[in-house]
């Protein structure tokens, strides 16, 4: 079987003190390019990537995280990847996992790959998820795996895996810039049929690590429940807004 050619996509915004270490940690033996897109940084992460040897693409001004993965998607495809991961460089994520991540895809086990960070309540808030969004979180997934007739352990990752074929089938670029893209996302990849593996992640929470706060994380609750409902009535669009 010809080696997929796998690509790790890095979505970017002054992650200069975890990229290093990230990075430092992505398996090369198993991915062929790094591609890091910053949305307009006020800090180093530009240089760092390139200093790192990185492919570094620049937003002009803060664009947002959806739009961000947009950016981060279209390069990959264009380069040629046959399998992107999406992983945050803020180092919640451990990015050694991405080997198991491409083996599923690989041997087609699965279209996509999610790391779920939700195996127990008490691991979950041991490794400093807040409370808040720790109930959040499961809220979120319940009512979105009972519209979609799914039962994945967490919808709100930020490490997934796609194949190809999977991101150029669905207009993804018709999505929202903010942070219910990932929502947006599933729901399309579901409404297509596609399959959806998981496997466990560590969870970290620390003080360099990426959070939004409390107001935005309501906003992104209440949007997430928003496209849920649609899905459910038959008004989400699966194939992006027209």
């Amino acid at each position: 079987m010809k080696k997929p050619k796998v690509t790790v996509v890095l979505p970017a915004y002054n992650a200069e003190k975890t990229l290093k270490q990230t990075v430092h940690d992505i398996p090369r033996d198993v991915v062929d390019e790094i591609i890091l897109v910053d949305d307009h940084s006020h800090d180093n992460t530009v240089k760092l990537a390139k200093d790192m040897g990185l492919t570094v693409y620049l937003h002009p001004q803060n664009m947002g995280y959806g739009a961000n993965q947009k950016t981060c998607y279209k390069h990959a495809l264009e380069g040629g990847a046959d399998i992107v991961i999406m992983l945050h460089p803020d180092y919640q994520y451990d990015p050694k996992l991405i080997t198991p991540f491409v083996y599923y895809l690989a041997n087609e086990y699965f279209d996509v790959m999610l790391g779920s960070r939700v195996r127990s309540r008490k691991e979950t808030l041991a490794g400093g998820m807040p409370l808040y969004k720790y109930i959040s979180n499961r809220f979120l997934t319940f009512f979105e795996n009972l519209v979609s007739g799914q039962n994945l352990s967490e919808w709100h990752t930020g490490m997934r895996a796609y194949k190809r074929e999977v991101l150029e089938s669905i207009d993804f670029v018709s999505n929202s810039d903010d942070f219910v893209f990932d929502t947006q996302v599933l729901f399309q990849i579901i409404g297509k049929g596609y399959k959806i593996g998981e496997i466990p992640v560590p969870v970290r929470y620390f003080p360099e690590a990426s959070m939004i706060n409390f107001g935005r994380s309501l906003q992104y609750g209440l949007e997430t429940l928003w496209i849920a409902l649609k899905y459910l009535f038959g008004r989400f669009n699966i194939y992006g807004k027209k």
